[in-house]
């Protein structure tokens, strides 16, 4: 069984990390004794540091035990570094994937990996994806955006071409929504994760973006957020309003069926639906291991979603 929604840091990032702590605004805190030191960047991304992030033989050894034989392994998202000068998001990015690329390479029959770029300068995020790729990775994980300019801003247009023309996985995964309201009970988390997922899995499903990237293979974290749920307000939307329809050749409910979607949602029928709603060949199982909110192992043992992910793409609308 795959597992493509899975995360690892090597030994050589979290020195990074150490050596670059005050540019990054790092600190390792205890909050608990009961639980590991959690590692902070930037006084806001912020998880527990368990030992199954860094220490291979254990992840490896617990995915197993899950019952998962390959694991797509993706950079974290606290680590992505958008916030920070380009420079050391470029470093970070070159020292993550290099690293990630040795370990799938000494084990390929069970593990693969995704890249992390430096988004914030689109030109640089072009470069280091292809040299990623280069070097055997499969595409890239990459946030909803920066601060201000979604996915479909011609600002990213440099690193969709390149992601077009190699036909790269990107596995859009979101941080925690900064959205004031939601401060308390975990919502940033709860429902602020999956709400990113929404607006950004929206706002590139109306930009028909995917039109003029046709063989970028995108995958949403967290089944694709809210969005499938209310595909049928947007295709009425399609049927109402110019502004949704214009840049579309069809309704939003046949777009959705070109994205890939993982399966972590914790929810049976939740995951039935969006299997229903989009088809088995676009549903990929997921765990989120080894972060606290993980389904493992996942529920989801179709192969056609994997098949269809890591084939090149030869249709569209």
């Amino acid at each position: 069984m795959y597992d493509f929604h899975t995360h690892f840091i090597p030994q050589e990032v979290l020195d990074w990390v150490k050596d670059n702590q005050t540019a990054v605004k790092a600190e390792w805190v205890k909050k608990s004794p009961d639980k590991d030191e959690f590692l902070i960047v930037n006084n806001k991304w912020g998880f527990e540091l368990k030992p199954a992030f860094y220490h291979y033989d254990l992840y490896s050894k617990n995915q197993f035990n899950a019952g998962v034989t390959h694991s797509m392994i993706s950079p974290i998202p606290q680590l992505f570094m958008y916030d920070f000068p380009q420079e050391i998001t470029a470093e970070i990015s070159m020292v993550y994937n290099q690293t990630l690329a040795a370990l799938a390479s000494s084990a390929p029959e069970k593990t693969s990996a995704l890249a992390t770029v430096p988004l914030n300068n689109p030109e640089m995020a072009a470069d280091e994806l292809e040299r990623a790729i280069n070097l055997g990775l499969k595409g890239a994980i990459i946030g909803p955006g920066l601060s201000g300019r979604m996915l479909s801003d011609e600002f990213f247009k440099p690193f969709f071409e390149t992601a077009n023309r190699k036909k790269a996985i990107l596995f859009i995964h979101p941080l925690l929504s900064e959205d004031p309201r939601l401060k308390t009970k975990m919502m940033p988390n709860l429902i602020g994760v999956p709400w990113e997922t929404t607006v950004c899995a929206t706002d590139i499903l109306l930009s028909g973006m995917i039109d003029n990237f046709p063989d970028v293979k995108i995958l949403f974290a967290h089944g694709g957020g809210f969005l499938p749920y209310q595909i049928g307000r947007l295709d009425k939307g399609y049927e109402q309003w110019d502004q949704v329809s214009s840049n579309l050749n069809a309704p939003p409910s046949q777009y959705i069926k070109r994205f890939w979607f993982d399966t972590v949602l914790w929810n049976p029928a939740g995951l039935d639906f969006l299997v229903k709603t989009v088809g088995e060949n676009k549903v990929v199982p997921g765990s989120d291991y080894p972060f606290d909110l993980c389904e493992n192992p996942p529920i989801y043992k179709n192969t056609k979603g994997a098949s269809s992910l890591l084939e090149p793409i030869t249709s569209s609308i």
